[in-house]
């Protein structure tokens, strides 16, 4: 039984070293995007948000789609101020290549919202009689 707790004990200590190994790998990740956070934690809240955006957008009655596209305007549009302000205050590092884009993605969001407002709105104007 010793030379199971020994075995056991043995695997602990290299996984132990290999989640040492794979911090020191993703930290200068975590640091060149922001610091601060640890990028795992980081990486989690964007998975769980990605997961949780699909579930609330597919679940959605075509009766609210309006709605929720005009909120994801919204959203969108507060994405590009806060984008904008981190591609303002940090010149060096990963920061501004995510800053430009997020303003990119954002942007294609807004304007694509926009024109499918427009054909939604003319889908509901009468047709001229010839």
């Amino acid at each position: 039984m010793s030379t199971t707790t020994d075995a056991n004990i043995e695997n602990i200590k290299k996984l132990s070293q290999q989640l040492d190994q794979l911090k020191a790998t993703l930290d200068p990740l975590a640091n060149a995007a922001g610091g601060g956070h640890d990028f795992l934690t980081l990486f989690t809240v964007f998975v769980l948000a990605g997961f949780i955006g699909f579930y609330v957008v597919w679940s959605v009655t075509p009766a609210l789609h309006s709605p929720l596209m005009g909120v994801t305007n919204a959203i969108s549009s507060v994405v590009i101020v806060g984008a904008i302000l981190a591609l303002v205050s940090e010149t060096e590092g990963l920061s501004p290549v995510i800053a430009f884009i997020a303003i990119a993605l954002a942007s294609v969001n807004i304007f694509g919202g926009f024109i499918i407002t427009a054909r939604m709105l003319a889908m509901f104007k009468k047709k001229e009689k010839r």
